[in-house]
């Protein structure tokens, strides 16, 4: 067996889950440098009125997110817009 390619963070997790590093101890490599580079994330806060929580619900729904996502997407593309500007 071989570690398989994995194409998400969680995909990888979910396959370690269920099997252990010495099943392929014949695969592994030392690194030198790390792998997960810029992985430090930050939270903030955003506090919105009902009104408003309520329509980003609805536009999240009719994008298949969850509010949390559809924020972050904006957010970064708002900041991405500005950088280029």
């Amino acid at each position: 067996m071989k570690i398989p390619e994995f194409k998400t963070v969680q995909e990888m997790a979910e396959f370690w889950d269920t099997h252990e590093v010495t099943e392929f101890e014949d695969e592994l490599i030392e690194v030198e440098e790390p792998i997960f580079k810029n992985l430090r994330q930050r939270v903030i806060s955003v506090i919105l009125d009902e009104d408003h929580y309520t329509i980003l619900r609805k536009i999240a729904d009719q994008e298949s997110l969850n509010t949390t996502s559809l924020v972050n997407r904006w957010v970064i593309k708002l900041i991405e817009e500005k950088m280029a500007a």
